[in-house]
């Protein structure tokens, strides 16, 4: 009789140890989480979806292209940094390329993006910054650097039939300083930027 009286004061312990954990570590954390999540970093906690005119549009986080059916880019908007995911930005394929700097494949890669970009954007293949030319890792970055994103303000003014000079400042307004003031490189959200666009692009039109 002690002795299934002991077992089942163990059981009790066990049972009770498993209901305080559960409620600790299955309610009260996630909601701790949750809440900081919701105060620290609000964006990043609500996947970042960026809306335009109350639908949403796309993420921050994420890139995507502006291309027409075919592939070919869009004169009248800025182009993102090429993706190696999927068929593109896929947030379920996030890779790179997984090729080596000398493998053919690439190489011939990063020929047919200088030669598209030189003709589209009337620029030397030596002006061409890197990130217009390879994938990120992830394959999913939304960023170009400030330096491509000027690149393309003669082409995207001239479709748009807007001023060069009021354009490249709409650029340099939406370029992003490094985290923190000194972790990685200053870079421009392209959908942001592009968002930017079309909203300069209705004033003018209004005027």
């Amino acid at each position: 009789m002690n002795g299934l009286r002991g077992a089942w004061r163990h059981y009790w312990v066990a049972i009770r140890a498993m209901l305080v954990l559960t409620a600790l570590l299955g309610v009260v954390y996630p909601l701790a989480v949750t809440g900081v999540g919701q105060l620290a970093l609000p964006a990043q906690s609500n996947d970042s979806i960026v809306t335009a005119d109350g639908s949403p549009v796309g993420s921050s986080l994420i890139g995507q292209s502006f291309t027409d059916d075919e592939g070919n880019a869009l004169p009248q908007w800025f182009q993102s940094r090429p993706s190696a995911a999927g068929d593109g930005y896929d947030g379920k394929a996030s890779s790179g390329s997984n090729l080596g700097p000398g493998n053919p494949d690439l190489v011939t890669a990063i020929d047919e993006r200088a030669a598209a970009i030189a003709k589209d954007d009337e620029v030397a293949v030596a002006d061409i910054p890197n990130d217009a030319l390879t994938a990120s890792g992830s394959g999913l970055d939304p960023h170009i650097s400030p330096a491509y994103a000027l690149l393309q303000v003669a082409r995207v003014a001239d479709a748009r039939g807007l001023s060069p000079d009021r354009l490249r400042a709409l650029v340099e307004s939406r370029i992003q300083g490094r985290d923190l003031g000194y972790l990685g490189e200053p870079t421009v959200n392209v959908l942001q930027l592009n968002l930017a666009l079309a909203a300069f692009d209705r004033s003018q039109s209004g005027r």
